[in-house]
């Protein structure tokens, strides 16, 4: 009944198996990855017709975790799975990234890929054994692609590169680094480290490149037994059309590209476009010399990336005049919002982002549901892409793959260098609002938020800044450009976003469009990246250096104070009652751990200190000499009983009441008075013993202790 192919490789200690045949036989391709106990299904399917009007290739990349694969039932009222979560949504990206420049020139086929999660081990994390698997199913499905591609991730741990380390080996490595490529060149890289250098970064790179190449050769294998008819397609040729274009707007095209300011040169261009479409375009009586309109569009752009490419490699001077090395104009502002806790406003010649600091308690914490189970996270970053930043007009509310992709990148960058929950026991929130753009935004957003947090007050180890780098390559020629404007992303042949300290990098991501970037390459990029990088940090100094010293004076003070874990009942109460009567009288937050770590919140001093003063009281044992304040709740013929210390009382015996013989208890105190008293200890029976005649009622001073000081 099945016609099962299949192939087995040992990779980083684990056994990584390929199968085809079994399952989902009729979707164009389907390959079910198993590595360790971790199993992903990837499936193609790709339309036989192109679809008409598109002048972009409509591929779509969905990864879905299901719950089911780590043993668990959805939460909510559905009980079952619901929107994409953000790893999903990341996944799918990493995904995307390095399959879509692949496919062939021109192919305008609607394909989707799907990735689903079928079990997971809780040891190795799906996204790369996705990844593997969808190069897989791609490979065997027939579709013009040029692949296929492998993925790994990196680790650095103890000096060492570490092949897929598992998810509890993680937290000890300084290095979270997936990469994936061909057998002769990377195409993507995504990674967080802890303030590494441009050496040991490159080197994970490499050994990531070159361990993948095991998984390659197996999915070769595989299509080899299982691989459909190739389709027949044949990339369009439009040079003839390229021609005319040529012919007619070269001039004009050169002239406005000599336009320096964004708004202009995007006006210019516009101008010389649509003159094209009038030369050359479809006309309403249906002329058979004129050119469709989509081609039409197509030629034009490949026009532009030569004028704009070539001028870069034979002058060496780019769209906006500057030479391949040097950084725009940069501008920092800080405290720019007065309500808001932290705000910096950073402008990178024609990109600026305004970024806002928000800190919270442990109420605002984020409960992340993963398939490794439920944590909490108190860093947390939004990216916000107005149409407005480019000068359209566009749908707002939705957050798109786009913007969670860059603000993770921008976390990613920021985390190395956050305070521990220790020393800084804040929920931040940071939220970074793209106001223009024109190049590397999520850069901006990461310069801006390290100037925000700082502005807030919170102590970061070091300020992070982060640059994006591109390329342009023809044969053996190339240029890096440092800085690269949004034209030069799109023409060029390269992405590459390094973020990092004066110390080392902390975030790298790499997209490459081409598959002849070498080691020279990167190495030259990452060194071109870090005197960048240094020059911005310096930008960034002269608005702040380092932290402020004091909170702003909207943000909540928490103070951290622990109990033993015994008393947390004592604090919280029957149903809550007792936490609820101190919040409700001192108007402090109170969060209380499971460890018995207790945080409490206010933007008043004198409430926190209220709350902490309670709470101590219901957990602390009163200590023998120390002098308490309270209140006399009961008088009876031998004394007077005292609530002294949370819900203790103790008893001041009738001969401790004053410095002198006392006939009735109630001659020095009545129910309710305020007085000060000394524990003296306990009897026999545990019972307090407490006194007032050795304290000095109005000023509280011990007067034992003053009798004993020797005169001098």
């Amino acid at each position: 009944m099945f016609d099962v192919k299949k192939k087995t490789v040992e990779w980083g200690g684990r056994t990584l198996t390929l199968e085809t045949g079994r399952i989902a036989r009729q979707a164009g391709g389907a390959v079910l990855a198993t590595y360790g106990e971790t199993a992903v299904l990837a499936t193609v399917v790709a339309e036989k017709q192109p679809k008409p009007g598109l002048d972009f290739f409509p591929l779509t990349v969905n990864y879905q975790e299901k719950t089911y694969a780590a043993g668990k039932i959805p939460g909510g009222f559905f009980k079952r799975e619901g929107r994409p979560s953000e790893k999903e949504t990341l996944t799918s990206r990493l995904i995307d990234r390095p399959i879509r420049p692949l496919f062939a020139p021109g192919f305008k086929h609607e394909t989707q890929v799907i990735a689903t999660v079928m079990s997971h081990d809780l040891e190795n994390d799906p996204d790369i054994v996705a990844m593997v698997a969808c190069s897989a199913a791609l490979t065997i499905s027939g579709v013009p692609f040029m692949g296929p591609i492998g993925g790994a991730r990196v680790g650095y741990i103890e000096g060492d590169y570490v092949l897929n380390p598992q998810l509890d080996e993680l937290p000890e490595s300084k290095l979270n680094l997936v990469v994936a490529g061909t057998s002769d060149a990377v195409l993507m890289v995504e990674s967080e480290a802890d303030e590494l250098s441009e050496d040991v970064m490159l080197g994970a790179v490499v050994y990531g490149h070159e361990q993948m190449q095991p998984v390659i050769d197996a999915i070769i294998a595989l299509a080899e037994e299982a691989a459909k008819e190739p389709w027949d397609y044949t990339p369009p040729d439009f040079s003839a059309e390229y021609d005319k274009v040529k012919g007619l707007a070269e001039a004009d095209l050169r002239a406005a590209y000599g336009n320096k300011e964004k708004t202009l040169r995007y006006t210019a261009i516009g101008e010389v476009k649509e003159k094209v479409m009038e030369a050359l375009g479809p006309t309403e009586d249906g002329a058979e010399d004129r050119i469709d309109e989509k081609v039409l569009g197509t030629v034009f752009k490949n026009l532009e990336s030569d004028i704009v490419r070539g001028d870069i490699l034979k002058t060496g001077s780019r769209i906006d005049g500057r030479d391949t090395k040097t950084v725009r104009p940069i501008d920092c502002q800080v405290g720019i919002l007065p309500r808001a806790h932290g705000a910096a406003l950073f402008t990178r010649g024609e990109t600026q982002a305004i970024v806002v600091t928000t800190l919270g308690t442990g109420d605002d914490e984020q409960f992340i549901d993963a398939l490794e189970g439920t944590y909490k996270e108190t860093f947390l970053l939004h990216y916000n892409f107005p149409p407005y930043s480019v000068g359209e007009t566009g749908r707002v509310g939705f957050t798109g793959r786009r913007e969670i992709g860059h603000g993770k990148l921008a976390w990613r960058a920021l985390r190395a260098v956050m305070p521990a929950a220790t020393d800084f026991p804040y929920t931040i929130r940071i939220v970074s609002e793209i106001t223009e753009s024109n190049g590397s935004s999520s850069m901006a957003t990461v310069c801006g938020s390290s100037l925000s947090m700082m502005d807030a007050g919170v102590p970061l180890k070091r300020p992070v800044a982060g640059i994006a780098m591109g390329l342009i390559k023809e044969g053996d020629e190339f240029a890096v450009l440092s800085d690269i404007l949004g034209d030069e992303d799109h023409l060029g042949d390269m992405d590459f976003k390094v973020a990092g300290t004066s110390e080392g990098v902390t975030s790298l991501q790499m997209d490459i469009k081409i598959t002849g970037i070498t080691k020279e390459i990167m190495e030259q990029a990452l060194a071109q990246a870090k005197d960048g990088r240094l020059h911005i940090l310096g930008e960034m100094a002269k608005a702040l250096t380092s932290a402020r010293e004091d909170l702003g004076a909207h943000a909540p003070r928490i103070e951290v104070m622990t109990i033993p874990v015994d008393k947390i009942r004592d604090v919280i109460g029957t149903g809550g009652k007792v936490i609820r009567e101190i919040v409700a009288e001192t108007g402090a937050k109170v969060d209380v751990s499971d460890d018995g770590t207790i945080k409490i919140a206010s933007p008043d001093q004198a409430s926190i200190e209220a709350a902490r003063k309670w709470i101590h009281s219901l957990t602390a044992e009163p200590e023998e000499g120390e002098i308490y304040d309270g209140t006399v709740v009961k008088v009876v013929d031998f004394g007077a009983f005292v609530n002294f210390f949370g819900p203790k009382d103790g008893l001041v015996h009738i001969s401790q009441l004053a410095p002198r013989r006392v006939a009735q208890v109630t001659d020095v105190v009545k129910e309710g008075d305020k007085v000060k008293v000394k524990l003296l200890g306990f009897d026999d029976r545990g019972k307090v013993r407490l006194s007032m005649k050795v304290v000095d009622q109005e000023t509280g001073e011990d007067l034992e202790a003053k009798e004993a000081e020797p005169a001098e």
